[in-house]
């Protein structure tokens, strides 16, 4: 399958890109406003892989696209981002196409990290809103940390929770995000539980800060 990241050259897309190009053998597509850094991008994540083993092509393109090339369109971009970046990219959208959104609000204040959604109730629900019709989405990858997920020597051994209202395509994603070795879906119910999803986040943020040994923290439920 090919996956599109739109904003690929920040760290989530970074993570997902080279874990996917790793452990997987779907097509791995780069986007970003700038088509250069989307090609420099994926070059450097090439020579990453390669020096690994894995001779793989990863090719990078706008957003625009990078989206119509794609089956699975990613959003890792900050949130404030979400809707302009879906407006760019509706066009190449199609029925049979899946929106996944790993974004979460966060608001950084003296004492720490906490949850900031917007006005929708939480970031899911605004890429919902701004979604084409009949074109599904699925919140997940909200609570793994970037620089675990990018490091390829690290093992994850953490558990990604999955919301999204229409079955099948959170059955995709599911399917697509346990092909990465030590990563397991979790399904969390409907778009409307995403705001308890993407709430995590800061909570995992404020415990890596404040406890020694505990930088780039996941969660795994038992």
């Amino acid at each position: 399958m090919r996956i599109a990241l739109l904003g690929g050259t920040g760290e989530i897309g970074e993570g997902l890109a080279l874990r996917w190009a790793y452990h997987t053998n779907h097509d791995v597509v780069i986007g970003s406003r700038d088509p250069e850094k989307a090609r420099e991008k994926a070059d450097e994540y090439e020579t990453e892989l390669a020096s690994r083993g894995r001779e793989v092509k990863v090719n990078g393109f706008t957003n625009e696209m990078a989206a119509d090339r794609a089956r699975v369109v990613v959003l890792a971009v900050p949130p404030y981002h979400v809707a302009d970046t879906i407006d760019a990219v509706a066009d190449g959208l199609d029925d049979d196409d899946i929106l996944v959104t790993p974004a979460a609000g966060i608001k950084r204040e003296d004492d720490g990290f906490h949850y900031h959604p917007p006005k929708a109730g939480s970031v899911t629900q605004l890429v919902d809103d701004a979604a084409p019709e009949n074109v599904p989405v699925v919140g997940a990858f909200h609570n793994l940390a970037a620089g675990r997920l990018a490091d390829l020597d690290a093992e994850l051994d953490i558990d990604t929770l999955l919301v999204a209202d229409d079955y099948d395509a959170k059955d995709i994603v599911a399917r697509l995000a346990e092909d990465i070795d030590g990563l397991r879906a979790l399904d969390a119910g409907g778009v409307a539980n995403a705001a308890e999803v993407e709430s995590v986040t800061p909570l995992l943020i404020n415990v890596a800060q404040n406890n020694e040994g505990m930088h780039d923290l996941g969660v795994q439920f038992r």
